[in-house]
């Protein structure tokens, strides 16, 4: 696998229309493609058709970038190395942005930064601080934009606002005691936010296990809520585990082909972490000094947590998916004749004595919760039919079955990359070429010239 970034091409793109420079200029207007939202999906999608000179107004709601520079803790990095950060054009890298540490993780400044710098380099048609209410298409096959700053008119849409839109919240017969300072995980920021005592972190995902072991490392007393995510080795025979699943074509492996087919988009991503160089996360070893683990949080009733007596299951769980992925690994090495270091497999430093099923807050030290239990996704503002019962979008690596509408950005979208800097990009090219091709422009500018299109990916 080719890990170099200093030989991509520098595409220029056609010349396109004069841009809105701010929301008073968009009242009324028609634009052939909306964006809607400027993370790294929008960014990403406004780059493939500027280089294909469709002209295009991306909108969002606060600023480009906006959830990695609110909704992310102070250590949070990266759990992927930073060579997967592959954004069109603007790989890891490019031009001395984002580092020179492929095999590193970024911290949440250096992502701030690369979004950044990425942005300028694009020159997006952006418009910032510009809600999207309503999304309607009318019996001609134009759709219609409920904003912020007044309604406007596309001819296609493209919706990259992601997919974790609103914390879920359980469903507890009673509501937690006043004076428990409850925090969701996109609202913590550091230990020293929450009042002094102890601390409930609800949810072992990415964000939960890594919230645990940031308060934990902090010297905090921390109760972790042990969720149904698996984990994953960081290291193993002598490589990132992500470069070994990489060169073995599983970030390259559409939905379709996946075992689980659409189900695997519900499935909990494997906790792991990036800080300090990269490491497991292993919630045993935290047990073993001091963190307490509970099984799934069941119910709250008159000042009394109730947990189920699934923890050894749920650990257990996690260790066995760890080790299957080590299981794939060596098979791959000895296929291969690759010649890496042999490594002794993980032992549990740990094991729960007894399950314990309730807990009274009152007996406890604990001042305030953590939730991490995860994001619904929330498209209730998109009034065309191309929702499943359950309100995700029905598609087709984002192409809906609305002549023009279509999404990018979400997890699982086309491949495990899709949510993600690492296969965003692809998916963007390929949304790209459909709206191209409704327009009759697929390779070519407003007038006819040919623009030099990149091969994402190779």
């Amino acid at each position: 696998m080719a890990l170099s970034t200093d030989t991509a091409p520098v595409i220029v793109a056609p010349r396109l229309p004069a841009r809105p420079a701010a929301p008073e200029d968009l009242a009324g207007r028609h634009w052939p493609v909306a964006v809607i939202g400027a993370g790294q999906a929008g960014l990403s999608m406004s780059r493939c058709l500027q280089r294909r000179g469709i002209d295009h107004v991306v909108l969002e709601r606060a600023e480009v970038a906006h959830s990695w520079k609110t909704y992310r803790w102070d250590t949070f990095c990266l759990v992927t190395p930073n060579w997967q950060c592959r954004l069109p054009d603007f790989p890891y890298g490019h031009g001395g942005h984002g580092g020179d540490d492929p095999h590193g993780f970024m911290v949440r400044e250096q992502i701030v930064d690369y979004l950044e710098a990425y942005r300028a380099f694009v020159d997006p048609p952006v418009v910032e601080g510009v809600e999207v209410t309503r999304l309607t298409r009318d019996e001609r096959g134009t759709y219609h934009l409920s904003t912020s700053a007044g309604g406007l008119t596309a001819d296609q849409v493209v919706v990259a606002t992601g997919g974790y839109h609103t914390p879920i919240a359980p469903p507890l017969s009673q509501p937690l005691p006043a004076e428990i300072t409850q925090v969701q995980s996109q609202d913590y920021k550091n230990a020293a936010q929450l009042p002094p005592g102890e601390v409930l972190v609800v949810g072992s995902g990415q964000s939960g296990a890594q919230i645990a072991e940031d308060l934990h490392l902090e010297g905090r007393q921390v109760h972790l809520v042990v969720g149904d995510a698996p984990r994953v080795a960081r290291f193993y025979r002598g490589r990132d585990v992500t470069d070994w699943l990489a060169e073995m074509g599983y970030y390259d492996m559409p939905v379709t082909e996946h075992p689980r087919r659409e189900a695997v988009r519900a499935q909990a991503n494997h906790y792991v972490t990036g800080r300090d160089g990269g490491r497991d996360i292993d919630l045993r070893a935290h047990a073993r000094d001091g963190m307490r683990l509970y099984g799934l949080l069941t119910d709250h009733r008159d000042g009394v947590l109730h947990f189920d007596t699934d923890l050894a299951r749920r650990l257990d769980h996690a260790d066995e998916v760890s080790e299957s992925i080590k299981d794939t690994i060596d098979r791959y090495i000895a296929q291969e004749g690759i010649d890496a270091p042999v490594e002794q497999r993980y032992t549990p430093v740990w094991r729960p004595e007894r399950e314990v099923t309730h807990l009274r807050l009152a007996a406890t030290g604990i001042t305030s919760v953590v939730w991490c239990i995860g994001f619904r996704h929330d498209f209730r503002w998109i009034d065309v039919p191309v929702f499943s019962g359950r309100g995700a979008p029905a598609h087709t690596r984002g192409v809906t079955s609305s002549p023009g509408l279509y999404f990018l950005g979400l997890p699982w979208l086309w491949t495990w990359g899709s949510g993600r800097f690492s296969g965003v990009g692809q998916d963007a090219e390929h949304l790209a070429e459909r709206i191209g091709s409704r327009r009759g422009l697929t390779g070519t500018g407003p007038r006819g010239d040919v623009c030099n299109v990149l091969a994402l990916g190779s």
